[in-house]
């Protein structure tokens, strides 16, 4: 399983993982017009705040990846408490399971009957998962972040890593709620995840972000 592929399958990943009511429709990130962009400080702040009044999140997810001609659709549903747990189930077109506890990330694939074993520390510092599990406080430090337009509240992030996997990410805001990220990877594809169904910090089971690998299963570790 390569880290575009676990990127894939997070995106706000993932996390977050990162990095969180919905029954809207589509957001569609807004074409620039002519705006008054926001200061970097005052980007940065508008983001932290958006995403620090989200401290737990569970919601349907239905995700588009455009790789030139060709256009794959997801579905499955999410959950993301922080710090750095989160559990992002595909269950259509295929069941892929992603879980972490915050130590310990599993990228379950029951068709491939493994799993990927891995630190949080080496995804979640500069993948999407940070934004809806991660620390709010520390975006600014993996990410450049621009807002557009002051009055709008969507923002692009340039991550400062060379190693975060992804050229780009786009996140809006409805009603002060994630509704859709975007992610622009290096091969040029673009991944497209909306959120529906949500609900916001309400107790999530714990339980939800504990792992036990299935027996028979392969374990890879990374």
């Amino acid at each position: 399983m390569s880290k575009s592929n676990i990127i894939n399958a997070l995106t706000l990943k993932a996390c977050l993982t990162a990095v969180l009511g919905m029954g809207v429709g589509a957001v569609a990130l807004p074409a620039v017009a002519i705006a008054e962009p926001a200061s970097q400080q005052m980007a940065v702040s508008n983001l932290n705040k958006l995403l620090s009044a989200t401290n737990s999140m569970t919601a349907h997810f239905t995700q588009t990846t455009n790789a030139g001609k060709k256009t794959t659709n997801y579905s499955g549903t999410m959950a993301v408490q922080r710090q750095n747990q989160f559990r992002w189930e595909t269950r259509s077109p295929a069941h892929q399971l992603i879980v972490a506890n915050g130590s310990t990330m599993w990228v379950y694939d029951p068709d491939l009957n493994q799993v990927l074993k891995q630190s949080t520390a080496n995804q979640v510092g500069d993948s999407p998962a940070i934004l809806l599990s991660g620390d709010p406080q520390k975006i600014a430090s993996s990410f450049h972040v621009n807002q557009p337009n002051i009055n709008k509240n969507y923002f692009k992030l340039t991550p400062k890593s060379g190693n975060a996997g992804f050229n780009e990410l786009y996140i809006s805001f409805n009603g002060g709620k994630p509704v859709q990220i975007i992610v622009m990877d290096m091969a040029g594809q673009q991944t497209t995840i909306r959120f529906s169904k949500i609900s916001v910090n309400k107790r999530i089971d714990g339980g939800q972000f504990n792992f036990t690998v299935p027996k028979g299963v392969e374990i890879i570790n990374q």
